[in-house]
């Protein structure tokens, strides 16, 4: 599988594990009806996520050491989106240090 391959998969991978989590966080202040649709859909979309973060055959230290930076962006990103929460000073410092960590792992060769 080629790098940008690999890297597309990462961000469609963190996009769906953010959004799971998303929907189950949305659906415990639900109603009882609403509130089962939203952990049905989590639940879902978290079971994508792990079938296709798996598949690859990744180094698994790398690919989590990766993962990481995406999952940090896209969970930021949503969490903005759809709970209109802004990142914090500390959580800033700590993404950008999580973001250079990533690109170490990917560019140290």
């Amino acid at each position: 599988m080629s790098r940008s391959a690999s890297i597309l998969l990462l961000v469609i991978t963190a996009l769906l594990e953010a959004g799971g989590d998303a929907s189950v966080r949305k659906g415990l202040s639900e109603s009882t009806w609403r509130r089962a649709l939203w952990f049905l859909l989590g639940g879902v979309i978290l079971f994508g996520y792990g079938n296709i973060v798996n598949r690859p055959p990744w180094k698994f230290g790398e690919l989590l050491g990766m993962y990481v930076v995406f999952f940090f962006v896209a969970a930021q990103v949503q969490s903005w989106a759809f709970f209109h929460e802004t990142p914090t000073p500390a959580v800033l410092i700590g993404g950008a240090l999580i973001i250079s960590d990533g690109l170490v792992i990917a560019l140290w060769r």
